[in-house]
Formats: structure tokens, C-alpha cells, sequence
């Protein structure tokens, strides 16, 4: 049975892929835009009295449910306390370490890490980093 597509039928179909291409193209974006970040509010900042090429920076970071800080690195020091969840923190080249409410992280100076939310509920970080004056709290790594 040899069937021929007719003019018509073929030019349905094409415009019926591209729009199908386009819309699936659409709904990846917006998916994509609309995945929750973390959140940092600074609460304080001070220059660092020993330094003035240096300030210390007291904040909050809020990182949603199944979200995550994506890879990053501080121009300082990150001393962190967990206030409310649970984080999974990757930091390059060692192993993953999970640390709950109640417990403390420290993160290098350069060093690249990931913080992910695993959880149901958004945790919430107490971070005080030391940072280089100038630089960006965080930087992140492609």
C-alpha cells in the first residue's frame, strides 16, 4: 500500500511540529525562570577593625525546598550555623556532608562549594562571612 501525504496534510504537520517545538521550548523556560535560588538579607556589615581591606557580613540564607545555591565560592571565610532544616553541602574535591539545624559549616576562603535542600521545607543558614571589601558576597562557578 504506497500512500502519498498531500501538499495540505504535510504543511499541517510541519506547522503542527514547530508549534509543538515551540511551545515545549516555552514551557522549559519558564520552568526554568521560576526555579527558586537562594536567598540571602544581610543583617550587618562592619569594616573589619585588623583590615581595611576586609569586612565582616552577618546574614541570612534561605534556600527553598529542593532548591539549591548552585556552585559558588566566597572572597573569605564562611562561618554558618543552621537555624531551621537541613543542607547538603558539596564542597569540590571532598565528600558530601549533610549538617542539620543546630550545626556548623565553615567554608574556605576560594573554596568552591554547593548547598542543596533535600528537604520539604526551606532551610534557613545564619552565615557571617569574612569577606575581601568590594567582592561580591558570593561568585558563581560555571
Amino acid at each position: 500500500m504506497n500512500r502519498r501525504i498531500s501538499p495540505a496534510t504535510r504543511l499541517i504537520l510541519v506547522v503542527a511540529a514547530l508549534v509543538g517545538i515551540g511551545v515545549g521550548i516555552g514551557v522549559d523556560r519558564v520552568a526554568f525562570a521560576q526555579q527558586p535560588a537562594i536567598k540571602r538579607t544581610i543583617l550587618q556589615r562592619v569594616d573589619d577593625p585588623g583590615n581595611s581591606g576586609y569586612e565582616a557580613v552577618m546574614a541570612i540564607a534561605e534556600i527553598p525546598a529542593g532548591a539549591s545555591s548552585g556552585k559558588h565560592f566566597h572572597h573569605g571565610v564562611e562561618l554558618a550555623y543552621v537555624l531551621d532544616g537541613s543542607v547538603v553541602i558539596e564542597p569540590a574535591g571532598r565528600a558530601a556532608a549533610t549538617v542539620k539545624a543546630g550545626e556548623t559549616i565553615k567554608n574556605d576562603s576560594g573554596g568552591v562549594h554547593n548547598a542543596i535542600n533535600r528537604g520539604t521545607k526551606p532551610v534557613k543558614i545564619l552565615a557571617v562571612y569574612l569577606v575581601e571589601k568590594g567582592k561580591p558576597l558570593a561568585e558563581a562557578v560555571p
